[in-house]
């Protein structure tokens, strides 16, 4: 009868433990079967529907989300030839720095493009939907970091 009990809490255990870490990298793994101009695509409906766009403004953000998605596409390949390669190295301080610089020059980009396309009921409410996925993929890092055993 103890092992039966055993048993069956073990099963229950393991069971929860296998469930958790499957959301996760189901979310990463159907992204990463489409083409750049499926995850274009898929973004500008999304944004469409929440900004209400006509057929011009969708058109110039689709080629805007089309050209991020060629270039997130491009840079994960070198990312994987170098880590296959055995290349991938912890980047320098002087490394982070340019790579942040050139990931913030990219964003003002990105605004300054976006309010050139959108009008500015639509533009505030891009704002507002921007800074809610900042918040949203901040404290994503936060529950991973805490999970990896670090103390809040």
């Amino acid at each position: 009868m103890r092992n039966l009990v055993l048993a069956i809490a073990l099963m229950m255990g393991l069971s929860t433990m296998a469930q958790r870490s499957q959301p996760e990298k189901s979310h990463k793994g159907y992204m990463m079967n489409m083409s750049t101009e499926q995850m274009a695509t898929l973004q500008t409906k999304r944004m469409t529907l929440a900004l209400d766009l006509t057929d011009a403004q969708q058109k110039k953000i689709q080629s805007m989300n089309l050209e991020n998605a060629t270039n997130r596409a491009e840079k994960m390949k070198e990312m994987k030839a170098k880590k296959e390669s055995g290349d991938l190295k912890r980047p320098t301080s002087d490394d982070r720095y340019a790579m942040q610089l050139a990931m913030l020059d990219h964003q003002i980009a990105q605004k300054e493009k976006m309010r050139n396309i959108l009008d500015k009921e639509q533009y505030g409410k891009w704002e507002k939907m921007k800074r809610s996925r900042e918040g949203h993929q901040k404290g994503k890092a936060m529950r991973s970091y805490n999970k990896r055993g670090h103390s809040k």
